[in-house]
């Protein structure tokens, strides 16, 4: 072994901070490199192949800047007492300055520091490496964490709720508020909301009720992908996970990002109790208070409850108390916004902004006339969703007319 990489190896092995990269299977196997017998070539070769195959998985090959970005993103305890403490400790700084150091060189190893004491002349597989500064990199980062945050909040932007444990949306939706036309009053009461709550202001927990298709699960999702670098994040969960939501709160309010708990499709039958645990975040209990989350529900009712005439029989005193209290359920959102069903004129203004913006070039007259005859066909009726599946059909007879 060379002596760079002995003194590499050395240090490795006083590792505190950044100790939790070995749990990467890239790094790890960049380590074991590190520790390979030069003697027995064929092993040297094959942890040698280990290493760039996890690299290439990692879908990149420059050594330099994948180390950056894991190092960036890492978990580790001196991240966690600086967000706590907002301050760290002299020798906690003094190992974080050593350990980025031995990083940065770490980076810096090319395939030639390898190669060059082994008796092999075959083809070997490559990698690139790049001059970056790890020591000021982190700072920068440090200064900006509460609009990149760490570990898997980092590179995500929407999550789940999933066996009780918070994991991301692998195909998120990448829905743009620009691809999104009419409604603009209503959408920008959200907006606001959610930049108030982005610039640490007091935000409310938000309805946005109304007619199917009018756009309201994907003003939130675009909302989302518009403000993802200022730091906002999605939790979506399901009203079977409402019991959860105290533990999700308690997970995510220390963290530096701002989130947005997200609840699609939110009603009760008149059975249904499960509305207790989302009355006691709403209300902000105790054990469900943040400062850093709010409440994003879409519902096609606005009292959220489906009550029939039933419901108001029985000899049950408190029967009147139960039911005002599901159907105020709504009230006890600070924002709600409406999202009707658009008239003829607002549906057919949807139909032309989502025409220009897919190059449908037609008579505006006829593409209304199509339009209108596409949504009493459909069965749909007027909506932004109608008027985005008649485009995606225009899009698709074009396509067939070209073939």
């Amino acid at each position: 072994m060379t002596d760079k990489l002995l003194e590499l190896s050395r240090k490795r092995d006083s590792i505190v901070i950044f100790r939790c990269l070995a749990g990467n299977e890239t790094v790890l196997n960049l380590l074991k490199l590190l520790d390979s017998d030069t003697e027995d070539v064929s092993e040297y070769i094959c942890r040698y192949g280990n290493f760039v195959f996890s690299l290439y998985t990692e879908g990149t090959a420059n050594l330099s800047e994948f180390l950056l970005k894991t190092v960036l993103e890492s978990e580790n305890v001196y991240l966690f007492n600086f967000l706590k403490y907002k301050k760290t400790e002299i020798p906690m700084q003094e190992a974080l300055f050593h350990e980025l150091q031995f990083l940065q060189e770490l980076s810096q190893l090319t395939p030639e520091d390898f190669m060059e004491e082994i008796e092999y002349d075959g083809f070997m597989p490559r990698w690139e490496t790049s001059p970056i500064d790890f020591i000021g990199s982190y700072q920068e980062r440090l200064k900006l964490i509460n609009h990149y945050g760490y570990g898997i909040w980092a590179s995500n932007k929407m999550f789940i709720l999933k066996n009780d444990e918070i994991q991301p949306v692998e195909y998120p939706d990448t829905q743009k508020l620009s691809e999104l036309f009419g409604y603009e009053n209503e959408r920008k009461a959200v907006i606001d909301n959610t930049l108030a709550l982005l610039n640490g202001n007091p935000a409310h927990n938000v309805l946005l009720y109304g007619d199917a298709g009018t756009g309201k699960s994907s003003t939130v999702k675009a909302i989302v992908n518009q403000y993802y670098d200022m730091g906002l994040r999605l939790i979506q969960i399901s009203k079977k996970q409402f019991s959860s939501l105290p533990d999700i709160i308690d997970e995510i309010t220390d963290n530096p990002l701002k989130f947005i708990i997200f609840i699609d499709d939110l009603s009760f039958s008149s059975d249904d109790d499960s509305y207790s645990e989302l009355k006691a975040v709403l209300e902000g209990s105790v054990s469900a208070r943040s400062e850093n989350a709010v409440i994003y529900a879409t519902s096609n009712r606005r009292h959220l409850v489906k009550e029939s005439f039933s419901d108001r029989d029985g000899d049950d005193i408190h029967r009147n108390d139960t039911m005002q209290e599901k159907l105020s359920l709504s009230a006890r959102f600070g924002l709600r916004v409406n999202f009707s069903r658009p008239d003829k004129n607002s549906y057919t203004s949807i139909v032309r902004q989502l025409a220009l913006l897919n190059d449908i070039d037609m008579n505006e007259e006829k593409l209304n006339l199509k339009a209108e005859q596409f949504a009493v066909s459909s069965g749909n009726g007027r909506s932004p969703r109608t008027a985005k599946q008649f485009i995606n059909q225009l899009i698709n007879e074009r396509k067939n007319n070209n073939d």
